[in-house]
């Protein structure tokens, strides 16, 4: 009896199905965008099924939180805060010392010097001591409406024996300028800032006024005037060759006494010495830091401390000399050039300080195809350690290409193994037309590459770092058309798991595979 052997089963087909975070043993995360998050339902379920964490992509930096004065602003970081973690997901603090997306104004004004005290004053007579009975010699009445201008007496002079009055009968809301008082005419620098301050009290309470200027006409808001001496101060930006500035006192009736009127060139400063720059600079490293850290203390439980510290090429620390700046950006501010190496160890400090529980990252990019960068950093992180800061792990942003070499993969994931110190990949994502081809339109098999691309990532993740190691795996974005590879380098391109409507590239399944080991 012949014996009839079955044909061969089809290979089983992979295991595509269940979602990212399931699928691996470490944190997946995802960068996030605020108004995406808000605004898009698609958006938020997508990174909530997918992902135990997220990062926001610029929340909780330096220029989404301090203002032009130094303070903070936390009510977008706050909102946003709440809202992912309500949804279940933990949050990746990023990034405490960088050298983009700060306020940068802020920051360069610590570095600027402090307001001249004795900045010539190019007003003529602002004192008002110039011997005179009627209006004060080099002012000028322009509109009265009933009020008059005189000459105060000295039991009505701020300082000295004289000052300017106005005795406004007449109530004008909103019409400031029914009466005006003007200087003389000064010269001003074009697209110069002039400081105009000056002492003013009134008879009785409620009083009110406003400066302007001519003869291109620029307003201050208006002021309120009581009975006591308070000191105004107004900057405006000079637009013509030759300036008045006008006393506009024409809204509410009222006695007023006006005094040491000055202008001054707000620009005028005297410069600060080294040691006073790198301590206001310093200042504000820790301010930062400790705010913010000090703020999530015990909610967030890592962060990336130290961002982008070393220079592309040859490497080295970042400078603004080694640095490719774009131009007319003003978020660029190098805390190196003024605290030195020791800027990173004062942030880690810092931030150990803060909560002494969180898990303190040093992160970069190009790691896995420049090994003088990757050297650099490896270095720095021994000297900082030496000199006892706290480093839990390195970040490995993996802005990558199709293209980039799988050995040199291997190679950087084996040298931040390492440490032994904690790995994460921090800002994954593949570009799949990295040569910039114009007119450039994904195919099966360029689709397919980026698909092999981003499974190798994570199989050699997995394979060269151990496990107690392995920190996590966060995708820089959800879909292509969010990706910040389109919309700030302005790439054509395809570098993320999902399409524009959601779907699931090839990307997504091969990860996916990857994380299952298959």
């Amino acid at each position: 009896m012949d014996v009839i052997v079955p044909p061969p089963l089809p290979p089983a087909a992979p295991d595509t199905t269940g979602t990212l975070k399931d699928a691996s043993a470490f944190p997946i995360g995802i960068a996030i965008e605020y108004a995406l998050w808000k605004n898009d339902a698609a958006y938020r379920s997508t990174i909530i099924r997918q992902a135990n964490s997220v990062t926001f992509g610029y929340q909780m930096k330096h220029g989404a939180i301090v203002k032009d004065d130094g303070t903070f602003h936390f009510a977008a970081s706050d909102d946003l805060f709440n809202q992912v973690t309500n949804a279940g997901l933990d949050v990746f603090g990023h990034t405490l010392a960088w050298h983009q997306n700060q306020n940068g104004t802020y920051l360069r004004s610590l570095t600027a010097g402090t307001p001249n005290p004795n900045a010539p004053n190019v007003l003529t007579n602002g004192d008002f001591e110039a011997a005179s009975t009627g209006t004060p010699i080099n002012w000028n009445v322009y509109n009265t409406n009933g009020a008059t201008v005189s000459t105060g007496s000295s039991a009505e002079a701020h300082n000295g024996t004289r000052s300017l009055k106005i005795v406004n009968p007449n109530n004008n809301p909103g019409n400031q300028w029914k009466v005006q008082v003007a200087s003389d005419v000064f010269n001003t620098t074009v697209n110069t800032s002039y400081k105009v301050s000056f002492w003013i009290k009134a008879a009785s309470a409620g009083g009110s006024g406003r400066l302007s200027t001519l003869p291109t006409a620029q307003y201050q808001n208006d002021f309120n005037v009581t009975t006591d001496w308070s000191q105004i101060t107004w900057t405006f930006s000079a637009r013509d060759a030759q300036s008045r500035i006008s006393l506009d006192m024409g809204a509410v009736a009222n006695t007023y006494f006006i005094d040491d009127v000055t202008v001054t060139d707000a620009s005028s400063v005297v410069p600060a010495n080294g040691a006073q720059v790198a301590a206001a600079v310093d200042t504000a490293l820790s301010r930062f830091i400790r705010s913010t850290v000090t703020k999530y203390a015990g909610k967030i439980k890592a962060w990336d401390v130290v961002n982008e510290s070393m220079a592309d090429g040859v490497s080295g620390l970042r400078t603004s000399a080694n640095s490719e700046i774009t131009p007319g950006a003003t978020d660029y501010f190098f805390w190196s050039e003024y605290l030195g190496r020791n800027f990173a160890l004062k942030a880690f400090n810092y931030a150990k300080a803060a909560d002494p529980n969180a898990l303190l990252f040093i992160n970069d990019y190009n790691l896995e195809s420049n090994t003088a960068k990757l050297d650099s950093l490896l270095n720095f992180v021994k000297e900082l350690q030496a000199k006892g800061a706290k480093i839990d792990g390195i970040g490995t942003q993996m802005h990558i290409g199709v293209n980039n070499s799988t050995a040199a993969i291997d190679a950087m994931f084996q040298k931040l193994a390492a440490t032994g110190l904690k790995v994460r990949v921090s800002e994954l994502d593949v570009r799949i037309n990295p040569s910039d081809a114009a007119g450039f339109t994904p195919t099966a098999a360029s689709l397919q590459s980026q698909a092999e691309m981003y499974k190798y990532v994570v199989q050699s993740y997995m394979r060269n770092v151990p496990v107690a190691q392995r920190h996590g795996l966060t995708i820089w974005g959800v879909t292509d058309k969010d990706s910040w590879i389109i919309n700030a380098l302005k790439k054509i391109d395809n570098p993320l798991l999902f399409n524009q409507d959601y779907s699931k590239k090839p990307a997504f399944y091969s990860l996916l595979l990857g994380l299952k080991g298959k």
